[in-house]
């Protein structure tokens, strides 16, 4: 068995304090439960969602980027030069993951293996912005992940997740404790692209501030989320905006409130054992897993676990939503919020979720 190769090189990490105590805010429930599936089985993995009135778009994990108006599914564009029929197929049909509206109604979107891309819904135009071919101070883009951009569209900033680790790798990445993700941005004027943070492990959702003084940038393999300052006395700093999260956040979308609505598939339990709280620090498991299973093999074993946290505009727990087993919200990776919805993004279910905000 010493004898066999594992495909991760794993760091020993660990965090500061053990998960937070699932009480008060916190407190399990099963309000996700309460969601509707929406367009069942016409689409598979709706990563990110936006919206232009009440069109609603997202991509999907065949590599297209899809049209939800009055009740119809529509592609409007592809990335790839075919669908995706198995994940060994991705890098050639792309997998499009953070989306947004610009201020001229068009879509920006992130794909994982292609790049920053606009697209004109309305004539299904697509531009390439940023090719993931091209690097970035030396490195090459391996996983790009999601975007915010300002309000005035002139610049966009972006997540890379690795320069090693692709997508389908992600259960690599996180277990590796990889720290070569970066935050980025990209000016739609001059076309440059730099970096403003480097070191990340696994950067994954991002959130400009109402004010657009600040980004927030979630680092999954860590469970916080980084605040970098583009604006104001503290600006090219950066600090923690919250720490020891229970669980490993994806994407970070407003809220109605001013705050901010944060993801996660997977939690650290407390009360509870927490697996990969265990497993973190100590590499010689991780790589000793890694050599007798497959990573699919391996997410078998993970306890799925739906959160949902609306953070004020401090970073603290206004409130928590929660599908214990991922009965109806399963994979659960992006929290938009619509006319008074909820809709749930998730990286490998078969539709979309909706959920009232008066019913919770």
């Amino acid at each position: 068995m010493m004898l066999l190769d594992s495909p991760i090189d794993p760091q020993p990490l660990s965090f500061k304090e053990p998960p937070p105590l699932l009480l008060d805010v916190l407190r399990p429930n099963t309000k996700l439960q309460q969601a509707e599936k929406l367009f069942e089985n016409q689409l598979i993995g709706p990563e990110s969602i936006a919206n232009i009135g009440d069109v609603m778009f997202t991509g999907t994990a065949d590599g297209r980027l899809m049209k939800f108006e009055n009740g119809e599914v529509d592609t409007i564009a592809q990335f790839g030069s075919d669908l995706c029929k198995t994940q060994d197929d991705e890098p050639t049909c792309g997998r499009p993951l953070g989306i947004r509206v610009g201020p001229n109604r068009t879509l920006f979107v992130a794909d994982a293996y292609k790049g920053l891309f606009e697209v004109n819904p309305w004539k299904r135009e697509v531009k390439l912005l940023v090719s993931s071919d091209t690097p970035i101070e030396g490195r090459k883009m391996s996983f790009v992940n999601d975007l915010t951009i300002t309000r005035d569209g002139r610049k966009i900033y972006f997540t890379d997740s690795s320069s090693k680790w692709q997508i389908r790798d992600y259960m690599f990445l996180l277990l590796e404790g990889t720290d070569d993700g970066r935050l980025l941005e990209y000016d739609t004027e001059t076309k440059e692209v730099k970096v403003l943070l480097d070191h990340l492990r696994f950067p994954n959702g991002v959130q400009l501030s109402p004010a657009e003084d600040f980004i927030l940038v979630a680092e999954s393999t860590m469970a916080r989320i980084r605040r970098f300052y583009i604006s104001g006395l503290m600006k090219g700093g950066a600090d923690l905006f919250v720490d020891n999260l229970p669980g490993f956040p994806d994407n970070i979308r407003p809220s109605s409130s001013g705050g901010y609505w944060i993801c996660m598939a997977i939690i650290r339990s407390n009360p509870g054992f927490s697996m990969l709280d265990f497993i973190y620090e100590r590499p010689y498991i991780k790589r000793m897993i890694f050599k007798l299973f497959s990573m699919e093999t391996v997410m078998k074993f993970i306890q799925w676990y739906s959160l949902v946290l609306e953070l004020s505009d401090s970073g603290a727990f206004r409130r928590s939503l929660h599908d214990p087993d991922g009965q109806v919200a399963a994979y659960i990776s992006e929290v938009h919020e619509h006319d008074g919805y909820l809709y749930l993004g998730s990286f490998r279910s078969p539709f979309l979720c909706r959920l009232s905000l008066q019913s919770i």
